[in-house]
């Protein structure tokens, strides 16, 4: 597979080969990809939670705020 990139983009993934550690601009691309295809997975295994007959909460606005103000609670003085 060959991509082409803009020489601002082509510039930027050059840095972070150099900066990085990493042996080529494609190890740093399929570790982009890598941690997209993982973040992807993640949000559907979020989604199907909510999903799940077993939730027995909605987590709306109200468990949100109310999740809030609990972390509030706990670091509070």
């Amino acid at each position: 597979m060959n991509i082409s990139l803009p020489e601002a983009l082509r510039s930027f993934v050059d840095s972070q080969v150099s900066e990085g550690g990493y042996g080529s601009s494609s190890e740093y691309v399929t570790e982009l990809l890598l941690n997209e295809r993982d973040r992807v997975l993640l949000r559907q295994k979020l989604l199907d939670g909510l999903a799940s007959p077993l939730n027995p909460q909605p987590l709306d606005e109200e468990y949100f705020e109310d999740l809030r103000k609990r972390a509030r609670a706990m670091h509070s003085p």
